[in-house]
């Protein structure tokens, strides 16, 4: 990987306030707000505690957003994560993120989005269910693949369109990218109006806990805190994206005032929608019915909503916009994806093929089909909130590393110049830290299958590495 120069030539300061504050919104801002209140309503059973899960969520993400932004300055390095862990630790962590990101982070990410495509096109058009045996019937006594087959088939096949469209250098342009930034953020609009506005809603919704409430967690030690740990599981995946802005840092003109700016604002700007759009939703109906939904795994909140406020045209109109919405989440996924793991094998840290570009495309096909098969795999796994939870957890353990790189760069590279310092350094990484390592136990305490299967796909890759370092080691001689 080849540093980015400093020098005028090669690095357009192309990003201001606003369109930093934009960059941000468009990079965080997707399908997770349309369905993930059903799954948060399961998890805690009380309006009052999604909505501060959601605020507190995104809150710590600010935190972790601050602390990136030096680093990503301070290595100035295309690759991202991979690339901040390997210089900060050495080839063993980012080693371990790179496998991560291709066994159960970005392709699970990949699984989770392609699944609420096929949710909301079920919406559209039926999609076919297997009888009540085969939907119910399990493989190693925790995967149900045939649960919601259609969707999953359809989840597939969007994932293996969009990897072969890849596969053929076919790139989206940033104008479709804009205009679906733009229609997302309408549509949550007229949807936050549109719920306010029904005739059945009530702002005791609000303040009302479900008919089942409490969670049994409610009654062990610290039980509060373990709910709302695990609420906010689903939250921070509608946060993610936000490490995207270190990738285009030393291109925001003056970073040293415009960096804080642009991350308070637009991440004060992001919870204020998602607060704004889930106190809608709950004003539109009490949390019992989000936790019927959340019950009903192929359904989409936004939808069954919009469908009790709109009307049946309505629900169409929301379903389709949640389609390509989520259409081009995943491709934008997969396209990305590949990227990470054609450097990984560069560097002689993943399977040899998948470091060659083809001769015609001149993208690296074997590294996007490798991750695009993967995902389908996934897909089957689980459900939707299975794969939330797995990849939220393992993320979180790289982001903790990546944030407490603050830390050792200040330790190590203490006189290197710094357009940008971390905002409440040293108690703002700390803080952040602190509660990626929180979350992480309360995690697998909690939700052992998710935790321990991201473990599990995480420690898968050992061998490999292993096998990947002997056979650069004898390459070189």
């Amino acid at each position: 990987m080849q540093d980015q120069e400093h020098s005028g030539d090669s690095v357009v300061k192309y990003f201001g306030l606003w369109t930093g504050i934009i960059l941000i919104i468009s990079s965080i801002v997707g399908s997770g707000v349309y369905k993930n209140i059903a799954g948060m309503a399961i998890t805690c059973e009380s309006p009052t505690m999604l909505l501060l899960a959601w605020a507190v969520a995104g809150l710590v993400t600010m935190l972790g957003v601050f602390a990136m932004a030096e680093i990503a300055m301070l290595l100035p390095h295309s690759g991202g994560t991979f690339v901040y862990l390997h210089r900060i630790y050495g080839t063993v962590v980012g080693y371990a993120y790179g496998w991560g990101s291709f066994a159960c982070i970005q392709s699970a990410s990949a699984a989770a989005i392609a699944y609420v495509f096929a949710e909301s096109l079920n919406v559209v058009v039926a999609l076919p269910k297997l009888g009540p045996e085969w939907e119910a019937m399990t493989v190693l006594w925790i995967f149900t693949p045939f649960a919601e087959i259609g969707v999953k088939l359809a989840a597939v096949a969007l994932i293996l369109v969009l990897t072969f469209l890849n596969s053929l250098g076919v790139k989206q342009g940033g104008g479709v990218s804009n205009f679906i930034t733009v229609s997302v953020l309408l549509s949550l609009a007229v949807m936050i109006a549109v719920n306010f506005a029904s005739s059945s809603g009530s702002f005791q919704n609000l303040v009302t806990n479900a008919t089942t409430y409490p969670p049994k967690e409610m009654g062990e030690s610290f039980g509060w805190v373990k709910v709302m740990f695990l609420t906010m599981l689903a939250s921070f995946w509608a946060y993610e994206g936000w490490i995207n802005l270190g990738f285009v840092g030393d291109e925001i003109r003056q970073p040293e005032k415009n960096i804080p700016k642009i991350l308070i604002f637009g991440m004060l700007g992001i919870i204020t929608v998602y607060l704004l759009v889930n106190a809608s939703f709950l004003y539109a109906k009490p949390i019992d019915e989000f936790i019927k939904i959340g019950q009903t795994d192929s359904a989409v909140a936004a939808v069954e909503v919009i469908r009790d406020t709109a009307g049946e045209y309505g629900a169409y109109a929301i379903s389709i916009l949640i389609v390509l919405t989520t259409a081009g989440c995943t491709n934008a996924t997969i396209l990305t994806s590949g990227r990470i793991y054609y450097a990984m094998a560069k560097q002689g840290l993943f399977f040899r093929g998948a470091g060659e570009l083809n001769r015609k495309s001149k993208v690296p096909v074997k590294s996007l089909w490798m991750f695009g098969l993967w995902s389908c795999v996934l897909v089957f796994s689980g459900s939707f909130n299975q794969l939330i939870d797995m990849l939220v957890f393992a993320q979180f353990i790289f982001y903790a590393l990546m944030v407490a790189g603050v830390f050792v760069l200040r330790y190590r590279m203490p006189d290197a110049p710094r357009p940008y310092k971390t905002i409440g350094y040293p108690v703002v990484p700390l803080l952040y830290v602190l509660f990626c390592v929180g979350l992480i136990i309360n995690t697998v305490i909690a939700r052992p299958r998710e935790a321990g299967l991201g473990l599990f796909l995480i420690a898968l890759g050992t061998p490999f590495y292993f096998l990947f370092v002997r056979e650069r080691k004898a390459s070189s001689e």
